[in-house]
């Protein structure tokens, strides 16, 4: 599904009406009824009898808003509008909705005069559910008073809230919330959904996003033209290689993961069991020569090298020829989890940037002896997928890490141009970039924020490389299989008993949902 910007919803409205003749108040109906449908599901009974606010402002969200209040009248519920504006200010399709309002006999209550806010108070506190249409995608900066209030008011109120099209409070294009901003149980968007309802902060405003119908043509919502995506298991399932009765292990891809070191041989093993459980055919681990007995008997299904090492027990300099003759024989590489960041092994890092030839997935302590060398990753022979945490992303581009939190969108796009690369930036609506496509992930819980998910987010990809994804379709299903199997092990052990092996235990189940 394609993600948009608050102008490119307005041109596809624009579109819409004008190349295909459906008229705003259609688009406008539509919109309102399905808001109307959402609502009504909160209770088993209906809305018969229910008491809902509305909120509502003087653009066109406020327009969907009088549709809703229509709808829900008709429906047997009773229904206070709370307007913040004067009725005059409204134009449009909305004054339409206002006005056959009037007619049908029913008030609205001012809240933008003396007095508004206990107004406000006293409704709130008499409601079964509140309903947001008092802001819309053209928001921008700080909600001002009286809605900052109101808004608060609602918020600590306890009542179910559904917003309309975005809650009040949220940037559409950034997700920025500068203030008060309505907290929504539900947000019914329209058409497509907007970016700033699936990045952080505005994501944790929107609740459970219902994504709806309002008639705009299927084949404007469905082009190519900007090349932003909410993944979907359907997307991913498309992108699977589909394995014939007479495939062999060879056919899967052969996975070279160089890991691991004294401490951190628990990093090694995730990157290749994940590995391996997401359908690579051979998985070789290369590690240590000191920790290599360890790898021996935690693995039985992967094969193992122990290669040159330091005093420390990480990878040696002089492991580099031995790598090399490993390099033939693989289709991917993963590099980095638990490599450390001993000197000695950085170098190995550097001198390998140069030699790579085939696709490389570089994580963790692999990121970190890149940190500051943009050159060494957009000089690079073949194609890399990073897969940074916003610390590690920071480092990488040299940056205050709270700058990539406050832009994430334009963090992981600028590295993957400076870096000709595809990134991976983690975290909650993990983002997947290669500079023109991107991909926000749709899966994934707090349960997630274990040590080791990220290796086992490493060994996916790499498996999905060696069975023949393109490097941003292997990141982007990856985080989606990754977040997938963590919302599984969440609903078997909740959150706070999750850990990273969980998500390799509930690999299977996952791309079977998919597959």
């Amino acid at each position: 599904m394609q993600v948009v910007t608050a102008g490119e919803m307005g041109k596809l409205d624009r579109m819409a009406i004008e190349r295909y003749g459906i008229p705003g108040i259609v688009l406008m109906e539509n919109a309102g009824k399905q808001v109307v449908q959402v609502v009504a599901n909160l209770f088993e009974q209906g809305v018969r009898n229910k008491k809902v606010v509305i909120f509502i402002g003087k653009g066109n969200n406020g327009g969907d808003g009088f549709v809703v209040a229509r709808h829900l009248y008709n429906l047997g519920a009773g229904v206070e509008i709370l307007l913040f504006t004067d009725p005059l200010n409204i134009s449009g399709d909305a004054a339409v909705n206002l006005n056959i309002w009037t007619k049908m006999g029913q008030a609205f209550t001012r809240v933008d005069v003396a007095g508004g806010i206990e107004l406000a108070k006293e409704a709130i506190n008499s409601a079964d559910v509140l309903v947001d249409a008092l802001y819309g995608t053209g928001f921008r900066g700080v909600v001002k008073e009286p809605a900052a209030s109101i808004i608060e008011m609602a918020n600590n109120s306890g009542r179910p809230i559904v917003a309309v099209d975005i809650p009040s409070g949220v940037e559409a294009d950034t997700g920025r919330v500068n203030g008060p901003c309505f907290r929504a149980n539900h947000t019914v968007t329209f058409a497509l959904p907007k970016l700033g309802l699936l990045l952080e902060p505005g994501a944790a405003y929107t609740g459970k996003l219902h994504v709806v119908d309002i008639s705009i043509p299927n084949f404007l919502l469905e082009g190519e033209e900007y090349k932003r995506y909410l993944l979907e298991a359907a997307m991913v399932k498309k992108w699977l290689p589909h394995r014939s009765a007479s495939v062999h292990k060879g056919d899967c891809g052969r996975v070279l993961i160089l890991a691991g070191s004294q401490g951190m041989t628990g990093a090694a093993y995730l990157t290749a069991q994940a590995a391996a459980r997401a359908g690579a055919g051979l998985v070789t681990l290369g590690v240590p020569a000191g920790v290599h007995d360890i790898m021996e008997a935690k693995l039985t299904e992967v094969m193992t090298v122990p290669l040159p090492q330091t005093e420390k027990k990480t990878l040696a300099a002089g492991a580099l020829s031995d790598i090399q003759a490993l390099l033939k024989k693989a289709d991917v590489l993963a590099l980095g989890p638990g490599l450390s960041t001993h000197p000695e092994t950085v170098a190995l890092v550097h001198s390998l940037m140069s030699e790579l030839k085939i696709p490389t997935v570089i994580d963790a302590d692999g990121l970190n002896a890149l940190a500051g060398e943009l050159n060494r990753i957009s000089g690079a022979r073949c194609p890399l997928i990073l897969t940074p945490h916003p610390g590690e992303m920071a480092r990488l581009i040299n940056i205050p890490v709270g700058e990539v939190e406050v832009d994430r969108l334009n963090a992981v796009i600028q590295l993957a141009l400076k870096g000709n690369c595809t990134v991976l930036l983690k975290g909650s609506r993990t983002l997947v970039s290669n500079g023109e496509q991107l991909y926000i992930n749709s899966t994934g819980n707090p349960g997630m924020a274990t040590g080791g998910s990220g290796d086992v987010l490493t060994g996916i990809i790499a498996a999905l490389v060696a069975q023949g994804l393109d490097p941003v379709k292997a990141a982007a299903a990856g985080a989606y299989i990754h977040g997938l199997a963590g919302d599984l092990a969440m609903w078997d052990k909740g959150v706070m008993g999750l850990i990273a092996g969980d998500l390799i235990t509930y690999l299977p189940e996952a791309l079977d949902l998919i597959y």
